[in-house]
């Protein structure tokens, strides 16, 4: 049975690691274990408050959703009328093209994932092999050819689509993959970072629809002040912590987030060697 204190815990975790470079699944796999929180229920509790954190994202990034929607033609960062648009415009188009490749994987791949990768010990690895390519893509970042999102080609678009691919694999990190991928394909750490902020909308909220149709039979009425729970705290902490992390990002890099998933990869590890 969930408790509300895990429903809170488990909204903070979640709002705060679903767009740091951390993964958020792996760290809601290590919660549930330490929490004793696991099963169909608890799948079903981290889709929900997943679903918290995407909003969260859509609400700072409304403007620029609506415009890629051709539903505002506005500046999205300034709310002032459009330039004339350019070749290499953002639009829906690069997203489109940015999300396939893992929507398409994660859907032939789907049971094999869920019964073979959703382990702890997996996910350490997840954590271990994620860190590494932060590194590799902070360390050999290509010379900056797109400095904002609106100078992001399609070609660049679709690379950083293949690099999500690696996020498949729970602890790797979804925007840990997309943003390494986006400074190896010549994008600006800021570009890179709101571009995957971007993409994690569709990615999530198809990823989330498609396991809540799939569990919806095991929520009840009586899980109601939980799940709300969970869903309100996610979708606070992770506006907040979306907020500060572009703001830190440039100054922070990826090294150091990098460095804390091998730190808390080794404290689980002696965990879960001594817990069994």
């Amino acid at each position: 049975m969930l408790h509300y204190v895990d429903a809170v815990i488990q909204g903070i975790v979640e709002g705060l690691t679903e767009f740091l470079p951390v993964s958020s699944t792996g760290h809601l796999i290590l919660t549930g274990k330490l929490l004793g929180f696991t099963g169909e229920k608890a799948d079903t509790f981290e889709i929900i408050i997943q679903l918290g954190a995407i909003l969260a994202v859509a609400v700072i990034y409304w403007r620029r959703i609506l415009n890629l929607l051709g539903v505002m033609r506005m500046n999205p960062d300034t709310g002032s009328p459009n330039a004339p648009q350019s070749e290499h415009k953002l639009n829906l188009l690069h997203v489109i093209i940015a999300c396939f490749p893992a929507m398409l994987l994660g859907l032939i791949l789907h049971s094999f994932i869920k019964d073979y990768l959703f382990s702890p010990y997996t996910v350490l690895i997840g954590l271990l092999l994620g860190g590494v390519f932060m590194l590799i893509g902070q360390r050999n970042q290509t010379a900056v050819q797109a400095e904002g999102v609106d100078q992001i080609t399609y070609k660049q678009a679709f690379q950083i689509g293949l690099f999500q691919c690696l996020a498949l694999w729970p602890g790797f990190s979804r925007s840990g993959a997309t943003i390494a991928g986006g400074l190896l394909t010549g994008i600006s750490y800021r570009a890179a970072t709101n571009f995957s902020f971007l993409i994690a909308i569709p990615m999530m909220f198809a990823a989330s629809g498609y396991e809540l149709l799939k569990s919806y039979d095991t929520l009840t009425a009586s899980d109601a002040g939980y799940f709300i729970t969970g869903f309100i705290v996610a979708f606070v902490v992770a506006l907040l912590a979306v907020i500060t992390f572009l703001k830190l990002l440039e100054k922070l890099k990826l090294a150091p987030f990098a460095y804390y998933r091998f730190v808390l990869a080794a404290i689980f590890l002696v965990y879960l060697v001594i817990n069994g």
